[in-house]
């Protein structure tokens, strides 16, 4: 199968939204998932309380893009590096870190993604959306950023740490933002 066959971005399939940031705080956010009976996981919490990880006074409309590894020209899967680095290649851009928790907030009809599926280890769950955003530390053991998932029936803003040699599944889903 050779790539020149596949539709990739910006010839394939895409979900694209408009997602507002800003104008919330930290703890708003926490009490905003509470009244939405939002989960989260360890990770998703450190990313919460490290100080590198700021919320903007400033509210503004963000376009997103949601896509494939495969969309990106991936056919067998790509590491963190490979899809962040493709994706600017064609004009995405990563996504600020406040993103993911506005978009949970935003996003509260996300469809079950697992059921009748294995459980997964080290890779990410079915029908989950990884954010595509900056990294806040090298440290391998802290998460690198937030994916949403729903388990359940419950809306999750999870944590994730995927090490430089992990290879994303050629079907993993993330958001950039579309520089368009």
């Amino acid at each position: 199968m050779s790539i020149e066959n596949e539709k990739i971005y910006p010839d394939c399939p895409t979900i694209v939204r408009r997602v507002e940031i800003g104008g919330l705080t930290k703890s708003q956010l926490i009490q905003k998932f509470q009244e939405h009976s939002i989960l989260m996981n360890e990770y998703s919490k450190s990313l919460f309380a490290d100080d590198n990880f700021t919320t903007s006074d400033l509210t503004c409309s963000l376009k997103t893009v949601e896509l494939t590894v495969y969309d990106l020209g991936f056919l067998e899967g790509a590491t963190t590096d490979q899809i962040f680095k493709r994706a600017s290649e064609v004009g995405l851009d990563m996504c600020p870190l406040e993103l993911g928790p506005h978009l949970r907030l935003q996003y509260l009809d996300q469809p079950e993604g697992y059921l009748g599926k294995p459980s997964l280890e080290h890779q990410a769950p079915y029908g989950s959306i990884t954010i595509a955003s900056e990294i806040l530390t090298e440290d391998e053991d802290f998460p690198k950023g937030f994916y949403l998932r729903r388990i359940d029936g419950v809306l999750w803003l999870r944590g994730y740490v995927a090490g430089p040699e992990h290879v994303w599944k050629p079907d993993d889903h993330f958001i950039f933002l579309s520089n368009k």
